[in-house]
């Protein structure tokens, strides 16, 4: 009928050993059974516990990783149970959890097809109790409790137990609305050890209480350490009677929360609707707005293949072109040809540009004649350096590219400098050459370029 996750916290509520007394007083109809999975990422406890070790650890939760990578999830599952029936008919069953809380990074991508089977077997007559332990609603597992019916959180009627349950309650209800069924899921399993009643924890809380078991260490050991569960005197004991108490208002929440959850019984018409006969004007009414008929889920009983719903990866970037790859070590150019404009060529971290670039290339000091004949065959062209720099290789000398007579040089061209004095001989390092002083004639023409000598 139900999945009810049992979820503990700080200072061991006895989330295990409720979760247990709910497994052995769960009222089951001719017909129904019960299933207990042990879903603690810190470890199961019943093994060891309940059990008094009789049964060997070679059943569990940790086989079903396994299982699930293969596709058999739903078949492994009814191989891994254990029996705890008083009367051996099989209808109170386990699934042991984990011996060593490092397999629970193995079951992180388990969890989600691990609760559609056991939601799938609801119509086959079972009803679900998990034990989360203390971490088991956070996490990977945290769909545990984010798809079940109800969450019941075992609590002790203490101050430090309500102290430390606070902060849960909180994060528990803000997750369940945003990623769960609904906030009114979350319910408290109280375990009266201290002095306050239930009535003032739901209030201080605002959650309601499905039971408040007594604080009777001596039955309880019997469910925490072994002991005989068919004793008259423990099924007749306090701690029992409140378990099946708890395990009604358990019920009673579940088919509210479905009551209102579930889809109306008249579904909405689709479609526009059909225009009033009789009407005046004879033209149909105008579409109505229409709401969809919302779909029953549907639930699956087979095993469910771990891969499936993926988005398709993208595809590989495509290798970069040939003209684009940077040159090897030592060349100064690209593999097949010369430098593109604006391209950086191996070298003394200069730039070389193709000779069609245009002037409003953001690369300064660019030249208007092509780079081909501004110095004879053989030889490299100058290009000026920033002002006050030393031309570096491929950069002209001062007076190329002058601007026409009465223009504006355009950007990216360069200025001529002022005239060095004539007297010396060759222009010193890192200077351009030498003009005549005034009253002499120079032997450069206008818009000539200069070689070093």
């Amino acid at each position: 009928m139900a999945v009810i996750a049992v979820v503990g916290g700080p200072g061991a509520p006895g989330a295990t050993t409720t979760a247990l007394a709910l497994l052995l007083a769960w009222p089951l109809a001719p017909g129904r059974r019960i299933v207990l999975v042990e879903c603690d990422p810190d470890g199961g406890a019943v093994l060891a516990g309940a059990l008094e070790g009789r049964v060997e650890a070679v059943y569990g939760l940790r086989n079903l990783a396994v299982a699930d990578r293969r596709g058999l999830l739903a078949q492994t599952l009814w191989e891994q149970l254990i029996d705890l029936s008083p009367e051996g008919n099989a209808e109170r069953l386990l699934l042991p959890g984990l011996t060593d809380p490092t397999q629970a990074p193995g079951l992180a991508y388990t969890w989600e097809p691990l609760m559609d089977v056991l939601h799938g077997l609801e119509p086959q007559g079972y009803d679900v109790i998990l034990d989360l332990g203390r971490s088991g609603a956070t996490g990977t597992s945290a769909v545990l409790a984010r798809r079940a019916d109800v969450v019941a959180v075992t609590v002790r009627t203490t101050l430090r137990g309500l102290s430390a349950a606070r902060p849960r309650l909180s994060a528990l209800a803000e997750d369940l609305a945003a990623a769960g069924t609904g906030a009114d899921a979350l319910g408290l399993l109280l375990v009266a050890e201290g002095p306050y009643s239930g009535g003032e924890v739901a209030r201080e809380y605002g959650l309601p209480v499905l039971g408040l078991l007594p604080h009777a260490a001596r039955t309880a050991r019997v469910l925490s350490d072994g002991g005989d569960i068919t004793d008259r005197r423990f099924i007749r004991s306090e701690l029992m009677r409140t378990a099946r108490s708890a395990a009604d208002e358990a019920q009673a929440l579940v088919r509210r929360r479905r009551q209102r959850l579930a889809p109306a019984a008249a579904p909405a018409q689709v479609g526009p609707a059909p225009a009033p006969e009789g009407s005046a004007s004879g033209y149909p009414a105008p579409p109505q707005p229409y709401e969809p008929v919302p779909q029953a889920p549907v639930i699956t009983t087979g095993p469910v293949a771990p891969l499936a719903g993926l988005a398709p990866q993208p595809a590989a970037p495509a290798p970069f072109p040939a003209h684009v790859q940077p040159p090897p070590d030592g060349a100064s150019a690209p593999y097949d040809g010369p430098p593109q404009y604006g391209q950086a060529e191996q070298g003394y971290g200069q730039v070389r540009y193709e000779t069609s670039a245009p002037y409003e290339t953001s690369a300064p000091y660019e030249t208007s004649a092509p780079y081909e004949t501004s110095a004879p065959y053989g030889q490299a062209p100058y290009v000026q350096a920033p002002y006050g720099g030393a031309p570096q290789y491929g950069q002209p000398q001062y007076g190329q590219a002058e601007p026409p007579y009465g223009a504006s040089p355009q950007y990216g061209q360069v200025r001529p400098e002022p005239a060095a004095p004539h007297s010396q001989s060759q222009p010193p390092v890192g200077q351009g050459p030498q003009q005549p002083p005034a009253g002499q004639e120079s032997h450069v023409s206008y818009g000539e370029v200069l070689r070093a000598r």
